[in-house]
């Protein structure tokens, strides 16, 4: 096999320590093993300290790095501290994820082949009745949504080129990291890591390949509408979704992308996903105003003279 350099698993968690444990459990199973596993503890209450330690004699000793955050800061803080953390150690190659998935045993050899053409690139998941993980991956520019991505989009060779990204399985070179920056922490957490794989590319292919690396582990409600699915979620998510298009619109405007007219309707789209998702899945309506705040706080962030974006780092390449 290519020698593909030193991959760093990164991991962040919140008070999930079963399924922190089994996704440790399946890291130790793989067959080829990554140089570093990062687990960033988003300032869990529930013992995540002691399920890492106890986990720390099935990995060689110093590939399985614990690192402990003093204060939730949702999954865009802790991809952002992971990422520098993994950078730091000299990592040449970061594989992003949640801690609700498991890895197959083969995974690093199926991507093998992959990350020797692409710097950045997602792998296929299951779900966790096995079946296939709906991943809506694609931004509609104009829009500035994602619509739905068909595996019919795959070509002969078995990818296709998307322009967005998501931390359950994202895979990319520490040169694309130091050239976008760091993972933006003030989204807390919703299109943080979708806003990543765009910024990724402006700068490189970013490809999905048709290759099963992980497979979903918690169960959520869920409906299938056809062209996609829709889960539910938390009044937090519900927020965060509506208030962090302000930041999707900046990073857009930053690259000259935004069209306002477009991103307007987008907005109307995503806040009646949200209303369908409501409905329909979590059967209330409860969530309702958390959804018009987060609408409201998104145009301040829009109209903030003080925003910057996250810098590129030192050693960056163009």
């Amino acid at each position: 096999m290519v020698d593909l350099g030193r991959i760093a698993i990164v991991i962040v968690t919140f008070n999930r320590t079963a399924l922190l444990g089994e996704l440790l459990d399946s890291a130790a199973r793989l067959t080829t093993a990554p140089w570093r596993i990062i687990v960033v503890d988003n300032a869990s209450t529930d013992g995540t300290a002691d399920v890492v330690e106890a986990k720390r004699d099935d990995f060689p000793e110093g590939l399985l790095v614990y690192h402990r955050l003093e204060r939730n800061t949702g999954g865009a803080g802790g991809f952002s501290a992971g990422t520098g953390l993994a950078l730091e150690l000299g990592a040449d190659w970061l594989w992003l994820m949640d801690d609700d998935v498991e890895i197959l045993p083969d995974a690093l050899d199926v991507f093998a082949p992959w990350m020797a053409r692409f710097k950045c690139l997602h792998g296929r998941r299951y779900d966790v009745d096995g079946t296939d993980f709906y991943w809506q991956a694609k931004f509609n520019q104009w829009l500035g949504v994602p619509l739905p991505y068909s595996i019919r989009t795959f070509d002969h060779e078995g990818y296709a080129i998307t322009n967005s990204g998501t931390f359950e399985g994202m895979m990319i070179h520490a040169d694309i990291v130091r050239a976008i920056g760091l993972p933006d922490p003030r989204f807390f957490i919703s299109w943080d890591d979708a806003i990543y794989g765009w910024l990724a590319a402006q700068h490189t292919p970013v490809a999905y390949v048709n290759a099963y690396v992980l497979q979903k582990k918690r169960e959520q409600r869920q409906i299938s509408l056809g062209v996609r699915h829709l889960n539910d979620s938390s009044a937090l998510a519900k927020y965060h979704v509506m208030r962090n298009r302000g930041y999707v619109a900046r990073y857009f405007a930053l690259y000259g992308k935004l069209h306002p007219v477009g991103f307007a309707v987008g907005t109307v789209l995503t806040f009646g996903k949200e209303v369908v998702r409501l409905v329909a899945v979590e059967r209330t309506l409860t969530g309702l105003g958390a959804l018009l705040r987060g609408w409201r706080d998104s145009v301040p962030l829009r109209r903030d003279p003080t925003w910057r974006p996250m810098p590129p780092l030192l050693g960056s390449k163009p």
